[in-house]
């Protein structure tokens, strides 16, 4: 049985869209970030960086936080959504890597500064809008060859897929990028990704 600690973002959504590709049993413990939630000790125990998600194999006796991190155990322990042989393997450690330095920061960012911040900057607006933007452009060109990130449906879909969610909420289109929205589309229609973005409750 898996623990999972987490909370309604593109990172928390991440965990459990990838528990529920790779059908393991699961614990959703709500860590509720706007109340402060993942600064309690019990909370710090298991990630000292007091960010969602986190996961606790019972089974194995292990923890692990960072989003990135969880899925390359998940799908390593369950032998799903990552491939074995080294140049298909690489090919998807340097897209999570793209996804984790590049993707969330910068649309975080961008989250950030138009929604959340006291004070509207328009240069840190235009300078992430413009990055997050950049970053559609590079996904675009990859999924003009592709049908997923790489050759098969992987951890970097999962990775990727909650962040270009927030298109949206960012005030953005995915209109003008024809085939990162066709790839859009088919992840939000996945059974087990519609179930992992309803986590938690």
């Amino acid at each position: 049985m898996i623990d999972l600690y987490t909370f309604t973002t593109p990172n928390g959504r991440k965990a459990s869209i990838m528990l529920e590709e790779v059908e393991l049993p699961y614990t959703v413990h709500k860590i509720d970030i706007t109340k402060g939630d993942q600064f309690t000790p019990e909370f710090v125990a298991i990630n000292p960086n007091s960010k969602i998600p986190a996961i606790a194999d019972r089974e194995a006796g292990i923890t692990i936080f960072e989003s990135g991190a969880i899925l390359i155990y998940l799908a390593e322990k369950t032998g799903k959504l990552m491939p074995t042989e080294p140049k298909k393997r690489y090919q998807v450690l340097e897209w999570l890597m793209f996804q984790m330095a590049g993707v969330g920061p910068m649309f975080g960012q961008l989250n950030h500064f138009k929604k959340f911040a006291p004070e509207k900057i328009p240069y840190a607006i235009a300078r992430y809008e413009k990055e997050t933007l950049r970053l559609y452009s590079v996904l675009d060109q990859q999924l003009a060859s592709h049908e997923f990130i790489c050759e098969d449906y992987s951890i970097v879909d999962i990775a990727t897929f909650p962040w270009v969610a927030t298109y949206d909420f960012q005030g953005l289109t995915l209109d003008n990028h024809p085939h990162l929205k066709r790839w859009f589309e088919a992840i939000q229609a996945r059974p087990a990704v519609i179930r992992g973005m309803a986590v938690p409750a």
